[in-house]
């Protein structure tokens, strides 16, 4: 008989496929410095756009103007440096302080009456009353649609000879023509025009006003205090930081003022500016100097005089608040 072979025990076949030596670590969080690092690229990728759009559209071009401010340059020669020549020929020049005072004169004509009649359309429908959604998007209607060219064309045909406003003049006996083609009157059409858009403010103001708690008024009836009481001593002083926010934004948009000049004075041309430069505002001159007569140098020029103006005039604005605007914790 053949001797009985013996096998030795099959080993049994590993299942654990998990590691040798011991559990896997979890991944470590990342740390505060980490994470705002992300973050603040994140922040940067979606600010790229308005960066560069800064920097190539607002700051380049910005930069350029204040080198071609002291250039000789026509837009079709290297520009040539001249130092200060430009702004001594600017303050030398007649049509430039006739600019200035036309323009001077526009600001502090045209933004009190424009802000006058928004704050009294604004307190005529703070009143709650029928169809007030209508009567307030009616108002703000001209603000969307007044700076337009269309409406500048439009309105040059309502103030031209024997127009709509020519005629309704020669009902009352009054025979002043158009006031387009009067050098005296022509500016008047602009302040008119700037008026009609009252609506943006009044919006701004409608919300100031919402904001006035009606306990102040309630006391002051108790007290006997008239409705202009009421609105010189708790209307304006409650709404003065929207009064002042609104004396701000006017101002500064009124020392731009150029397309409706720039059209109801009468377009490209020898009287591009109005008849006898009756609306030669700095922004129409600054275009003639630059784009009419090819001295992009000097209108550089005048653009950072403009630039320096409007910052001078705003930061008088700043400082004369502390005397009139009143903040709801007291202070001015």
């Amino acid at each position: 008989m053949g001797s009985a072979v013996t096998h030795a025990p099959a080993t049994e076949a590993r299942t654990d496929t998990g590691p040798r030596h011991g559990p896997e670590k979890a991944p470590r969080p990342a740390g505060p410095k980490q994470r705002g690092r992300r973050e603040n690229l994140a922040g940067y990728l979606f600010m790229s756009p308005w960066i560069a759009g800064f920097l190539l559209l607002t700051a380049g071009p910005m930069a350029a103007s204040l080198y071609f401010a002291f250039t000789d340059y026509n837009l079709f020669d290297a520009p040539r440096w001249i130092g200060l020549d430009n702004f001594s020929e600017m303050f030398g020049d007649p049509r430039w302080r006739h600019s200035v005072r036309i323009t001077l004169w526009y600001v502090v004509v045209g933004t009190p009456i424009k802000l006058i009649a928004a704050l009294g359309v604004a307190l005529l429908l703070a009143q709650k009353r029928r169809g007030q959604a209508f009567y307030r998007a009616a108002f703000y209607a001209p603000s969307l649609i007044g700076a337009s060219v269309s409406v500048a064309i439009v309105w040059k045909a309502i103030f031209s000879d024997d127009a709509v406003v020519d005629r309704t003049q020669q009902l009352f006996g009054i025979d002043a023509g158009g006031w387009t083609g009067d050098p005296e009157l022509i500016i008047y059409s602009l302040v008119a025009l700037t008026v009609w858009q009252f609506g943006a403010p009044m919006v701004i103001f409608l919300a100031g006003l919402k904001q006035v708690p009606r306990e102040l008024y309630e006391a002051a009836d108790v007290d006997g205090a008239g409705k202009l009481r009421q609105f010189w001593n708790i209307t304006l002083p409650m709404i003065s930081p929207v009064l002042f926010f609104n004396v701000l934004l006017e101002t500064i948009h009124s020392f731009q003022i150029f397309s409706s000049a720039y059209i109801v004075g009468g377009g490209a041309g020898g009287n591009a500016c109005g008849p006898a430069d009756g609306t030669m505002v700095y922004t129409c001159y600054l275009y003639v100097q630059g784009f009419e007569n090819s001295r992009m140098g000097l209108a550089s020029a005048m653009a950072w005089m403009l630039l320096l103006a409007v910052a001078l005039v705003t930061a008088v604005l700043f400082w004369s608040q502390k005397r009139w605007v009143h903040y709801e914790e007291g202070g001015r």
